[in-house]
C-alpha cells in the first residue's frame, strides 16, 4: 500500500484549553477530499475498517471521538456543547490541514445515530465558529435524530424506554437525575467486554428477525468475520467509550433537547447549498424514520434513502451509501 495511506491507530491532539481530542484516520492523508465522520452512542472514533469506497475515491477519512466519550475530554463546564464541538473540529482540521486557506479542501460531513446531532451542528454552524463550514460539499445522516427543540412531535415515535430517557420524562426530571440512575445500572453491566456483549445482544442483536440475522451473517462473512467477532468488537468500543468518564452519556439527553445553533428550516442559502442525504432503516426503533422525514421536510436540499431492517441494517449497505454520497468524486 502507498505510504500516503494509513490504518487506524488512535491519535491524540492536545487542545489549547488543556483538553485532549482523540481521533482516528484512514485513506489518503494528503487528499484534499475529506470525510469527517461523527460516531454514535457508546463507541469511539474507529477507522479500523474503512470502506473500500474511500480508497477508490482517494478520500481522507477522519473520525474523531466526540466530547465526553473515550479519550476525548468533556466540554469545559462553562462552554455550550455546540461551541465546544465547533472549536474542537476546527482545531482538528487546522492541525491536519495547516495550509487551509478557506476553500482549498472539499469537506463531507457524516454522522450515525447520536453522531447525526454533531454532524448537523457542524453543517449549520456560523462560519466564524466553524470556518471549514464554507467547504462542506455534503451532509450524510445515518439513522438521524431531529432537533427535539423544534420537532414538537418527536416523542410520539419513541418506545417506552426512549420516552423515559432520552425523552421527556428524563429530560424534565431535575438535576438530570434519571441519567444518573441509569448510569449506575449500566456501569455495573458494562464493566467487562462480556457484560457489554450481553447488553448489545439484548438491546440490538436479539431483536433482529431471521432475514436480518442472515443479512448480518453474510455481511460479516464478506469481511472475514463471523457475527460474534463484530459483536465483540462493538463491545470493546463500548468499554473504550466510558473508560475515562460517563460524561458523554450524561450529556446526551440535554444535547438532544438543546439549541443546536440554528433551525433546519431557517438556514440561509449558503448553508443550505450542500446536499443532505438521509439514510433510514424502516424498522429502526432507536432512531425512528419519522425523525428523518422531519429533517427531509425542513432541510432545503435533502433527499431520503430507505433500507429494510432495524437499527443495524444501514451497516450492511454502507459501501452503497458511501458511493452514492460521494458520487461526484472520481
Amino acid at each position: 500500500m502507498d505510504d500516503n495511506y494509513i490504518g487506524s491507530e488512535e491519535r491524540f491532539l492536545p487542545l489549547r484549553d488543556g483538553r485532549t481530542l482523540a481521533y482516528a484516520e484512514a485513506g489518503n492523508l494528503y487528499s484534499k477530499t475529506v470525510v469527517l465522520y461523527m460516531h454514535g452512542f457508546f463507541t469511539v472514533g474507529d477507522a479500523s475498517q474503512p470502506s473500500q469506497v474511500f480508497l477508490s475515491k482517494n478520500v481522507h477519512f477522519i473520525t474523531p471521538t466526540m466530547p465526553g466519550w473515550g479519550n476525548t475530554s468533556p466540554p469545559p463546564p462553562s462552554t455550550l456543547y455546540r461551541d465546544c464541538l465547533t472549536s474542537d473540529m476546527t482545531a482538528l482540521l487546522s492541525h491536519l490541514y495547516p495550509d487551509f486557506d478557506g476553500h482549498n479542501i472539499k469537506l463531507y460531513i457524516a454522522g450515525g445515530s447520536l453522531g447525526t446531532v454533531a454532524a448537523q451542528i457542524l453543517y449549520g454552524a456560523p462560519y466564524d465558529k466553524f470556518p471549514f463550514g464554507r467547504c462542506i460539499a455534503g451532509l450524510l445522516l445515518l439513522g438521524a435524530f431531529s432537533p427535539f427543540r423544534y420537532h414538537t412531535d418527536y416523542a410520539k415515535y419513541m418506545t417506552w424506554t426512549q420516552y423515559i430517557l432520552p425523552g421527556p420524562i428524563g429530560y424534565y426530571m431535575p438535576f438530570n437525575l434519571l441519567s444518573h440512575l441509569i448510569k449506575f445500572v449500566l456501569a455495573r453491566k458494562l464493566k467487562t467486554v462480556e457484560g457489554a456483549e450481553a447488553s448489545l445482544r439484548e438491546t440490538v442483536f436479539d431483536r433482529m428477525d431471521q432475514a436480518e440475522r442472515e443479512e448480518f451473517a453474510k455481511w460479516s462473512e464478506e469481511r472475514g468475520m463471523v457475527p460474534d467477532d463484530y459483536v465483540r468488537k462493538m463491545a470493546e468500543n463500548v468499554l473504550k467509550s466510558t473508560s475515562k468518564s460517563w460524561v458523554g452519556f450524561m450529556q446526551t439527553p440535554p444535547l438532544l433537547h438543546s439549541d443546536w445553533g440554528f433551525r433546519p428550516d431557517a438556514l440561509d442559502e449558503e448553508h443550505s447549498r450542500p446536499p443532505v442525504l438521509l439514510t433510514a432503516s424502516k424498522d429502526d426503533d432507536m432512531s425512528p424514520v419519522a425523525y428523518a422525514y422531519y429533517l427531509a421536510t425542513n432541510y432545503k436540499n435533502a433527499r431520503m434513502k430507505h433500507v429494510d431492517g432495524g437499527h443495524m441494517s444501514i451497516l450492511y449497505h454502507m459501501d452503497e451509501v458511501w458511493a452514492e454520497f460521494l458520487a461526484d468524486e472520481r
